[in-house]
C-alpha cells in the first residue's frame, strides 16, 4: 500500500534469489592404474609389469642358494654348534639378510590423482544431499502503515485458503497470495479499536478479530459479513486468539483464557485461570489435546483437554504444567510438527532464550540464548528447522537447525523489531511484520518434496474384483 494510505501494494523492486551452482556430473568409472611400472615419461619405453618379476633385477645364484639351502639344512640335521655359528655368520655377511627370491626392478607406480566424484563412485557412496539455497533478501515487501508496535499483540495470520490477514490500526486487511490482490475487511470505531488480534478459523473462510474494547468479532470473509460478536468474555483487550476446530480460545489482558464454542448461543464452555497478567501467547497442539499459554507474568502453562471442566462456574481449571523458567514475557509459542509433545517457546527482552519442552513431563529439554528479544517462532513443516524473529539489535530472522541449534541463516532487512510471523499453507513462505511498518515475504523454508504417487489399491473391497456389470 502507499505510505500514506491504508492499502497494500507490492514493492517496486523484487530481489532475485542468487542462482544455484550448476551440478557437476559424477564420473562412473573407477580408477585403473597403468600396467607399465616404468618411467611416467611417455617417450621412455618400459615393458615391465609390476605384477611380473623382472629377471634383469634378479640374482640367480642367490635365488638358487635360497631354494636349495633349506633342503641341505634338513639333510644335515646333526651339526656342531661351531659349524652352525659359522653358517649364520656367513649368511649375514654374504646375503645381507636377503630372503626374497623374486625381485622387481621398479616400485609399483603411485596412484594418480583421483577426483572426488571418481572416489565416491569407486566406493559406491551415496551422493551427499545438496544444501538448500536460502535467499538472504525478502521476496516481496508490502507497506503496512499504522501497524501497532506492541509486543503483546498478535496482528498477523495466514489462512488455509492462502489469504493473509493483517491488522493495521482500526482496520483489518486481506491479501490474497494467489492473485496478489488486497481488500479491506473491516474498520472498527475508535471506541472499540485498535484491533489487537486476528486469527483464521481452520476452514480458511471465517476469521476472529479481537478488539481493544474486550469484544471479539467473527467475520465471514467470503461475503464480508459480521456473523456475531462475543461480549462479556473478558474485562480488557483480547491480545491472543487460537482455534481448535469450532472452539475459539481467547486470551486477555485480564489474565483469563476462555474457550467459546462459536456454534451455540451460550458460547463459553471452559475457562482457564492461571496467569496474573496479560495472556500474550496461545497455541493449540496439532492433536488439539493440549493448549500452551504464555503471559506477561513470565509464566508458561500447559493445559490438557482431559483436565478441563465444562462448567465455568466450577472455578479455575487446573493446569497440567506451570513452568517459570523464562525471565520475561512468553509470547512466542510453536508446537513441533514432527513430534507432538515438543513445544518451543521464546522469551522477551530480558530473557532472550528459546526453550524446548516435553509437554508430557514438563521437562525443559534445551535452552538457547539468542542475544535478543524473541518475538515469534515457526517450525519448518518439511525439515527439522526452526525460524525465530527478533528485536533489538539486529531485528533479524534466524533459521536454526534442530536439535543442534546451529544457525543456518540470518535474514535482515527490517529496521525495527520483527513482531509477527505467519506461514503459508504449503509451509514454504514466511511473512514477517515489523514495527518499521513493512510486511516482508521470505522464501526461507524452500519447496516441499514432491509427494510420492500412491499405490493403487487392489481388491480392497468385497466387490472391487468386478470390473463391469454383465
Amino acid at each position: 500500500m502507499d505510505a500514506g494510505s491504508r492499502s497494500i501494494s507490492s514493492d517496486k523492486s523484487r530481489v532475485a534469489a542468487a542462482p544455484r551452482p550448476a551440478l557437476q556430473e559424477a564420473g562412473s568409472r573407477p580408477y585403473m592404474p597403468p600396467l607399465s611400472s616404468g618411467s611416467r615419461n611417455p617417450s621412455a619405453k618400459c615393458y615391465g609389469d609390476r605384477f611380473i618379476p623382472d629377471r634383469s633385477a634378479m640374482d640367480m645364484d642367490m635365488a638358487h642358494y635360497l631354494l636349495t639351502e633349506p633342503k641341505k639344512d634338513k639333510e644335515n640335521t646333526v651339526a656342531s654348534p661351531s659349524k652352525e655359528a659359522y653358517r649364520r655368520l656367513l649368511a649375514e655377511k654374504l646375503l645381507n639378510n636377503r630372503t626374497r627370491i623374486l625381485a622387481f626392478r621398479n616400485k609399483p607406480p603411485e596412484p594418480q590423482n583421483v577426483s572426488a566424484a571418481d572416489s565416491a563412485s569407486f566406493h559406491h557412496a551415496k551422493p551427499a544431499k545438496q544444501r538448500r539455497h536460502i535467499p538472504q533478501s525478502a521476496e516481496r515487501t508490502l507497506d503496512a502503515p499504522e501497524l501497532v508496535d506492541d509486543y503483546y499483540l498478535n496482528l498477523l495470520d495466514w489462512g488455509s485458503s492462502n489469504v493473509l490477514s493483517i491488522a493495521l490500526g482500526d482496520s483489518v486487511y486481506l491479501w490474497d497470495a494467489s492473485s496478489g490482490s488486497s481488500s479491506e475487511l473491516v474498520t472498527v470505531d475508535e471506541d472499540n479499536g485498535p484491533i489487537t488480534s486476528v486469527s483464521w478459523a481452520p476452514d480458511g473462510r471465517h476469521i476472529a478479530v479481537g478488539l481493544n474494547s474486550s469484544d471479539v468479532q467473527l467475520w465471514d470473509t467470503s461475503s464480508n459479513r459480521l456473523l456475531r460478536t462475543l461480549r462479556g468474555v473478558h474485562e480488557a483487550r483480547v491480545g491472543s486468539l487460537a482455534w481448535n476446530n469450532s472452539i475459539l480460545t481467547t486470551g486477555g489482558m485480564d489474565g483469563k483464557i476462555v474457550n467459546s464454542d462459536v456454534r451455540i448461543r451460550n458460547h463459553v464452555v471452559q475457562t482457564y485461570e492461571g496467569h496474573s497478567q496479560e495472556v500474550c501467547g496461545l497455541k493449540w497442539s496439532g492433536s488439539g489435546q493440549q493448549l500452551a499459554s504464555g503471559g506477561n507474568d513470565n509464566l508458561l502453562h500447559i493445559w490438557d483437554v482431559s483436565m478441563a471442566s465444562s462448567m465455568p462456574s466450577a472455578g479455575r481449571n487446573q493446569w497440567l504444567h506451570r513452568l517459570d523458567d523464562h525471565t520475561a514475557a512468553v509470547k512466542a509459542l510453536a508446537w513441533c510438527p514432527f513430534q507432538s509433545n515438543l513445544l518451543a517457546t521464546g522469551g522477551g527482552g530480558s530473557d532472550r532464550c528459546i526453550k524446548f519442552w516435553n509437554t508430557h513431563t514438563g521437562a525443559c529439554l534445551n535452552s538457547v540464548d539468542t542475544g535478543s528479544q524473541v518475538c515469534a517462532l515457526l517450525w519448518n513443516k518439511n525439515e527439522r528447522e526452526l525460524l525465530s524473529s527478533h528485536g533489538f539489535t539486529q531485528n533479524q530472522l534466524t533459521l536454526w537447525k534442530y536439535p543442534s541449534m546451529v544457525k543456518m541463516a540470518e535474514l535482515t532487512g527490517h529496521t525495527s523489531r520483527v513482531l509477527f510471523m505467519a506461514q503459508s499453507p504449503d509451509g514454504c513462505t514466511v511473512a514477517s511484520a515489523a514495527a518499521d511498518e513493512t510486511l516482508r515475504f521470505w522464501n526461507v523454508f524452500g519447496a516441499p518434496e514432491a509427494p510420492k504417487p500412491a499405490a493403487k489399491a487392489s481388491h480392497t473391497g468385497m466387490f472391487n474384483s468386478f470390473n463391469h456389470i454383465r
